[in-house]
């Protein structure tokens, strides 16, 4: 068995004296584990790095085996952002988020859509481009948000509240008298359009929109908490302000 593909690096093992366990999240074949000879290399360590894109190719005898990578860095994105701790953070989030998928099982457009937030990793918008990635996460698995109509009246208009029960927005009018119930809706999550850059508050807000939806429909079923990484993500933002 043989496939090529790309890829991004989300964690790895070590395996013996010099090999590590790649855990990978490629693009036509989905998140796939394989062994990298020779990957604690100086060589090869700097492109096992959480967030990187690879291009790798796997080979195994059986389908079912664990296989082994050859793997060459496509684009270096974790040395991009090492100057900045909360995108590495982030990235390392991002990548905990992705490891819940099941081996072997393609998501290409959210493949597109981590490799669109990455994109952002060493500029100001990387907080907004990744609860954004986290939206369309909930999507991919089945728990999209509707943020575009109220969910009591059907307006398009002055949505600022999400119901935490149905994921759909409500606007000021109807949700007012229940607000203690409900979640904020920052604006740049209900306005698309927008070329606002949000503000700090805004993206506490729209962590904390999609982390209630992630704890409840993706981590709580299997009795997890969230990635701890996605904890230490908001909490440089925050040292950041």
């Amino acid at each position: 068995m043989r496939w090529v593909d790309d890829g991004i690096f989300l964690a790895g093992r070590p395996h013996g004296e010099t090999s590590v366990i790649a855990d990978i999240f490629t693009r036509s074949n989905g998140r796939a584990k394989g062994l990298v000879k020779g990957g604690r290399s100086r060589r090869l360590r700097p492109l096992l790095q959480t967030g990187n894109t690879l291009g790798v190719e796997w080979r195994a005898r059986l389908d079912d085996q664990l296989g082994v990578y050859t793997v060459e860095l496509a684009r270096a994105t974790a040395a991009n952002a090492l100057d900045d701790p909360s995108a590495l953070a982030g990235m390392t989030a991002l990548a905990a988020l992705l490891q819940v998928l099941a081996e072997r099982d393609p998501h290409p457009a959210l493949y597109d859509a981590a490799q669109d937030c990455l994109a952002h990793a060493s500029d100001a918008s990387f907080s907004a481009a990744f609860i954004r990635f986290e939206l369309r996460f909930l999507n991919e698995l089945g728990f999209g948000l509707n943020l575009t109509t109220c969910a009591a009246t059907g307006r398009a208009d002055d949505l600022i509240y999400v119901s935490p029960k149905s994921g759909q927005a409500v606007c000021r009018e109807a949700g007012e008298p229940y607000a203690d119930r409900l979640l904020p809706l920052p604006a740049f999550l209900a306005n698309a359009a927008s070329a606002a850059a949000p503000s700090d508050a805004e993206i506490e807000a729209g962590l904390l929109l999609t982390g209630h939806f992630l704890a409840v429909h993706v981590f709580a079923e299997s009795g997890k908490p969230l990635p701890t990484a996605r904890d230490e993500f908001a909490r440089a933002l925050r040292r950041r302000t």
